[in-house]
């Protein structure tokens, strides 16, 4: 019975793990970035269309109020009522007319070149095919949706070329999502998670890995959740891999090349999960004033400097020791198949790799940045349902990459694809580094 419940929770119970704030648990310090936000937002609208109209004072109305007279004086520019409006999306047919030269000797035409195509005789410009590659991998859109949306605008578009146009783009793209995993590799810190995909007449589920960098996010499709995906993706580089206990990572860190960093959010949802125990709740506790310190050093502007380290040596090592201690306790008391039991033993089985953050303070102490790398495969996957074969989800995989680093660099993913669909053909392969998110410059 209770195997029922607790997949009964898992399937309609609530999915938050907050909990209410306690008397010992301050309440976050707010960051001071409204400001700022109100500031950004700002010199974001300044850049809109702007078109101004004149509002004249009507005739009834141009009279004085307090004596009656009617030669009435401007006073300054007027008063300025702002109000934005929604222009809907609008096709647009550009015909190049090539010029068409013949000389008299009837022998040669020469005939303008023409125009700049993703592909051989496609009629859909790159800005179109970026538009249909972000509504996928950024908004969740399903392409039957696109059709419908694309004939309210004036153009009826087959599922069968946008389907044919997504994964041109992929391929197209592939080179500079190449070279995002070289460069994934040599980065020192890299977090990791996988998820399950369905693929159309496959009998097991296959799966999307994401690998997070400061700068870059790639995303690798596999038939399987075997280790060969982290060891190919990663290889012998050496560095920190942050990632859960799962054991797929085992064959890449076997090699000592890498330490692997475990995720506290992972323990702290194990004891989450047991939380009708009362002893859940000092635990529970203890992480939140361990989060209490990443988040004073975030606000503070001070993640990754030796102010950093100082505070986790100072204040979360004793907090980490004293949950080492309350895990210990457990194991005493709860048998080892309990919740309880499983989130204490789940601690102090992992706790060099739980522990890891202490001694860097560029490791964070969990793996949820690269978890919420995968919020868009697990909304995607609600949407389309699957991918219809191994190069279709490859090529997914590719163009969640690029579009997913546009946003993690604070880029328009749509300008961005739109430019480096045109430039990759004859772009030196040298220079391929210009062409990745973090380092790209409009043209």
């Amino acid at each position: 019975m209770r195997r029922v419940s607790q997949l009964e929770k898992h399937v309609v119970g609530p999915q938050s793990e907050k909990r209410k704030q306690t008397g010992k648990m301050p309440p976050p310090v707010p960051p001071a970035t409204d400001p700022a936000r109100r500031a950004a937002r700002r010199e974001e609208r300044a850049g809109l269309e702007t078109e101004i109209v004149p509002v004249p004072v009507p005739e009834s109305a141009r009279r004085c109020t307090s004596c009656g007279k009617e030669d009435l004086k401007p006073v300054g520019k007027g008063k300025a009522s702002t109000v934005y409006e929604y222009i809907a999306a609008h096709f647009r047919k550009r015909v190049y007319l090539r010029e068409t030269l013949s000389c008299s000797c009837g022998k040669c035409i020469i005939t303008a070149p023409p125009p700049d195509r993703v592909g051989d005789r496609t009629q859909y410009a790159a800005s179109f095919i970026a538009h249909l590659v972000v509504t996928k991998c950024a908004d969740n859109r399903a392409q039957y949706n696109l059709t419908k949306e694309y004939e309210r605008v004036g153009i009826s578009i087959p599922r069968s070329t946008i389907n044919a146009l997504f994964h041109r783009a992929a391929y197209v793209l592939a080179p500079p999502v190449r070279r995002m995993f070289v460069r994934i590799a040599q980065t020192d810190l890299v977090l990791a998670d996988e998820t399950s995909i369905r693929m159309q007449g496959a009998p097991k589920r296959a799966f999307m890995w994401t690998f997070v960098t400061e700068r870059l996010v790639g995303y690798r499709f596999s038939v399987d959740r075997s280790g060969a995906t982290p060891s190919d993706v990663l290889g012998d580089t050496m560095g920190t891999l942050v990632c859960d206990a799962y054991t797929g990572y085992n064959k890449l860190l076997s090699s000592g090349k890498r330490q692997r960093g475990g995720c506290n959010a992972h323990g702290r949802r194990k004891i989450f999960d047991a939380r009708e125990f009362p002893e859940s709740a000092e635990a529970l506790d203890i992480i939140g004033d361990i989060y209490l310190v990443e988040r004073e050093v975030k606000t503070a502007g001070a993640v990754g400097t030796p102010t950093h380290a100082e505070l986790r040596r100072t204040r979360s090592r004793p907090l980490f020791a004293k949950l080492l201690r309350w895990a210990r306790r457990q194991l005493r008391h709860h048998a080892p198949r309990t919740l309880l039991g499983r989130a204490a033993r789940y601690i102090l089985k992992n706790w060099r790799e739980l522990g890891l953050f202490l001694r860097d303070p560029r490791i964070p102490p969990d793996n949820n940045l690269s978890e919420a790398a995968l919020r868009r495969v697990a909304q995607g996957r609600k949407v389309f349902l699957f991918v219809g074969h191994q190069q279709g989800g490859e090529n997914l995989a590719t163009l969640y990459s690029l579009v997913a680093s546009c946003e993690l660099n604070g880029i328009n993913p749509i300008a961005y694809l739109t430019d480096v669909l045109h430039r990759v053909d004859r772009h030196p392969a040298s220079r391929i580094d210009e062409l990745l998110p973090d380092a790209w410059v409009e043209q």
